[in-house]
């Protein structure tokens, strides 16, 4: 039955899920497409993932599954988990069509960039899953809790929302694609927490969680070497792409103090 306390912890996750279309509005921000812009986002995109991967959530799982488990086996059980999901998005790299662009067709968008886009959108939609699933535990249980996390979990999601938008945008050329892209991952917060609600309540403990983490955050490491950061250096501005790349680092952990 949807209580009082299942409604508001619902609407938390929601709100923190649409908070990654706030990240899309850098397409309508910009007033034409540009490489260096390109760079820039797609460095920093690599930059966001790393950091919630290694600082959030690699370090969430381990915690959980430490403290689930014990020292050695949470530890292990970890790597083990954050290997599978690296396999995982191997899997997802080999079955998603690679199409490398035509030299002839320089004006054309990058084909790569939309594959980039999607496999982004993929990525970010596995995180964001646990993550619902995580607001809604922690706002059912206690609303202040479930406040907190739901606003640092919106800060994280405005610059992954850049991640998904700006590679459709560039590849397709239409920010109604981009933003339909946005949002599907977006959309991935609240039906984590709607699947909580409904069915996993029962079964959310810190090992399972601890497992999801971990898991994602291989997924989302494996993005950011084999996509993002090649992507961002092959319009000839390198130097930026990784200065992109250390503040998408560095701000992702600023975040919590917000």
């Amino acid at each position: 039955m949807l209580d009082e306390r299942a409604l508001i912890a619902l609407l938390l996750s929601f709100i923190a899920g649409m908070a990654t279309l706030l990240g899309a509005l850098i397409i309508f921000i910009t007033k034409s497409k540009n490489e260096k812009i390109l760079s820039a986002s797609l460095g920093f995109a690599a930059g966001v993932m790393l950091s919630v991967s290694f600082l959030d959530l690699w370090t969430q799982s381990q915690q959980s599954l430490i403290l689930y488990m014990g020292q050695k086996r949470g530890l292990v059980l970890s790597v083990a988990f954050l290997l599978c999901g690296i396999l995982f998005a191997l899997g997802i790299d080999h079955f998603v069509p690679h199409e490398e662009p035509d030299p002839n067709e320089k004006d054309k968008p990058h084909q790569n960039l939309y594959r980039v886009g999607f496999v982004s959108m993929l990525a970010i939609m596995f995180h964001n899953f646990p993550e619902g699933i995580a607001t809604f535990s922690a706002g059912y249980e206690d609303l202040a809790m479930g406040i907190s996390i739901a606003v640092a979990i919106s800060m994280h999601n405005i610059p992954e929302g850049i991640t998904v938008a700006m590679p459709i945008y560039y590849a397709t050329g239409k920010k109604k694609d981009a933003f339909k892209y946005t949002l599907l991952s977006g959309m991935a917060e609240p039906l984590g927490a709607l699947l909580a609600f409904l069915v996993l309540r029962p079964f959310i403990n810190g090992f399972n969680l601890g497992a999801i983490f971990a898991i994602v955050a291989g997924i989302m490491i494996y993005i950011a070497i084999e996509e993002l950061i090649p992507s961002s250096r092959q319009y000839g501005h390198p130097r930026l792409a990784l200065f992109a790349t250390f503040a998408g680092i560095i701000i992702m952990p600023l975040s919590h103090i917000f």
